[in-house]
């Protein structure tokens, strides 16, 4: 299972994340998540407000993809996994807290994305890689 970096979660914190999903085999669906943040080593989260097409995708199956870039280092990754979207226990909580502390809205769901694999986003001979994280450490191997 990949692990997220310190510099990972960094750049989650710090750049708006694009969440994709499918409508069906050919249409994809791209929009920005700005609540999307580290949930633990392995998990994304974020608060799902508006309830529309990504949240439909999910409910009907769709893997999810996540992509953060910090254009000015030329830097950045790509999160594929499955989503799981939930009302209630402490992923629920993290989000309403979050919603709470950053002025917005009471989420409609609660969106954990389980990492299957992470990709570099880094410009040069690393691009598209997979990047394989130590399982005690959480850093790039």
């Amino acid at each position: 299972m990949p692990r997220l970096t310190s510099a990972m979660t960094a750049m989650l914190g710090t750049q708006l994340p694009i969440l994709a999903t499918v409508t069906d085999p050919t249409t994809p669906n791209i929009g920005p998540k700005r609540s999307l943040r580290a949930y633990d080593e392995s998990t994304l989260i974020y608060n799902e407000n508006t309830g529309g097409q990504h949240l439909a995708n999910i409910e009907s199956g769709s893997r999810v993809a996540v992509a953060v870039i910090d254009r000015a280092a030329l830097d950045g990754y790509r999160f594929l996994g499955h989503a799981e979207v939930l009302t209630e226990g402490p992923a629920w909580d993290n989000c309403l807290e979050f919603a709470e502390a950053n002025g917005m809205k009471t989420p409609k769901r609660a969106v954990l994305i389980h990492l299957d694999e992470i990709f570099s986003l880094a410009s040069g001979a690393k691009a598209g890689t997979v990047i394989d994280t130590d399982a005690s450490t959480g850093e790039q191997e």
